[in-house]
């Protein structure tokens, strides 16, 4: 597998705040907007892969969701997010895992993964994400997904990454989710340089009645 060990990210999170990060954003107004759009209840289990220190979890919280959990393959970056929360980080579930061969031991209802899937470049490591992601999310699930556009880096931190178009990732989750909506949509880094995402929202299949 080509996705680097946890130690290449304790390094980047030794080295960098999580404002310095180039896919930080001040507020997580898309991801916010499409969780919302799937009309999740309030109690509705979400996970956010792959989230770092991003300030998902705790927007999420002030958005009246109340099962929340945050899984990163770096310790340092949870331990960020956690302690940015003060005591709400206690409201959170904190797992640090490699989403290719964890198991969570429940199903969330939401899945949202910004800027962790366009990292895994060999085809084992995607399968190995999809597998985790078929034995973690409920029949009918939302998936939230967010990746670089056709128009996006070609890297980033220092490793390669694929970028997609909408028919790209719809036959990457195939037959697993089925794409319902996505929008290309600019980012700006702390270092004012502008990267194309591709965000999208795909639903788990439902098994047949």
């Amino acid at each position: 597998m080509t996705v680097p060990p946890s130690d290449h990210w304790a390094q980047v999170w030794a080295e960098r705040d999580a404002t310095e990060v180039s896919w930080y954003q001040a507020s997580p107004s898309s991801s916010l907007a499409m969780i919302e759009e799937t009309g999740a209840a309030a109690d509705a289990p979400i996970i956010d892969v792959g989230g770092g220190a991003s300030s998902l979890a705790g927007c999420l919280l002030e958005a009246g969701f109340t099962d929340v959990t945050v899984t990163d393959i770096s310790a340092a970056a949870l331990e960020r997010a956690r302690a940015s929360l003060g005591s709400a980080g206690a409201r959170i579930a904190w797992v640090r895992a490699d989403v290719r061969d964890h198991e969570f031991g429940r199903r969330f209802a939401v899945w949202h993964d910004r800027a962790l899937f366009h990292f895994m470049v060999d085809p084992a490591d995607r399968d190995a994400y999809l597998r985790t992601l078929g034995r973690s999310v409920s029949p009918g699930a939302h998936l939230i997904v967010a990746t670089f556009g056709p128009d996006g880096p070609t890297t980033c931190s220092g490793l390669p990454v694929v970028r997609y178009g909408p028919d790209e990732l719809a036959e990457a989750f195939a037959p697993a989710a089925q794409l319902v909506s996505s929008r290309l949509e600019d980012h700006r880094t702390p270092s004012g340089a502008i990267q194309q995402f591709l965000v999208a929202r795909l639903d788990a299949d439902r098994p047949a009645s």
